[in-house]
């Protein structure tokens, strides 16, 4: 498994949530906020962690915040400029609306990691989770190529990487459910009373 000096942490929490509403990142699950849970998987594996976002109210979880080097251009845009902050070859990457995320699915990617590959990402459901992943470093480069060409599309980008992906579990599809709208985060507050 890679080291923990090796690897940061990058929470994606940009984005306007439209379906949502409001910023997913700060909504609650049973009183904590959606990106503390990220954190909390994420902590034991890294040796830093950076929020992604424009929105200074998650300055009060005291990590370093970077804003997106190229705005309004959605998850593409807020991962290059994730990765452009990092100091580490390797960069574990979550989103901030996943709040069942565990570190024992994180440690999946870690325990995959080889050096012939750009992006190791979950697969859950037939569907590849490119915000569930490891990237290398060198993967700004080509983000940034796409983003001066206009590409906006995280699946394009990540098509373009040499790609391993870690089929999960079927048991495990609950803990990798993003949320997005107020019906799916009423289901999930319902499903998940202490």
């Amino acid at each position: 498994m890679i080291d923990k000096k090796d690897i940061t942490g990058i929470i994606l929490a940009g984005g306007k949530s439209s379906r949502m509403g409001t910023d997913k990142g700060l909504l609650k699950l049973n009183d904590k906020c959606f990106i503390e849970y990220s954190m909390a998987a994420m902590k034991p594996l890294v040796s830093q962690i950076l929020i992604v976002s424009n929105n200074a109210d998650y300055d009060k979880f005291n990590l370093k915040r970077v804003e997106d080097l190229i705005k309004e251009a959605g998850p593409l845009a807020g991962l290059y400029s994730g990765l452009t902050a990092s100091d580490t070859e390797y960069n574990l990457v979550l989103s901030s609306d996943i709040p069942l995320i565990k570190t024992e699915i994180l440690k999946k990617l870690m325990n995959e990691c080889e050096d012939n590959f750009d992006v190791i990402q979950i697969m859950s459901n037939n569907k590849s989770m490119p915000l569930i992943a490891l990237y290398r470093k060198g993967c700004e480069k080509v983000f940034n190529n796409l983003l001066k060409k206009n590409e906006r599309r995280l699946q394009v980008a990540v098509s373009q990487c040499k790609v391993k992906n870690i089929v999960l579990n079927p048991s495990l599809e609950l803990f990798v459910t993003n949320i997005n709208t107020p019906e799916d985060l009423e289901k999930m507050v319902y499903e998940n009373k202490d």
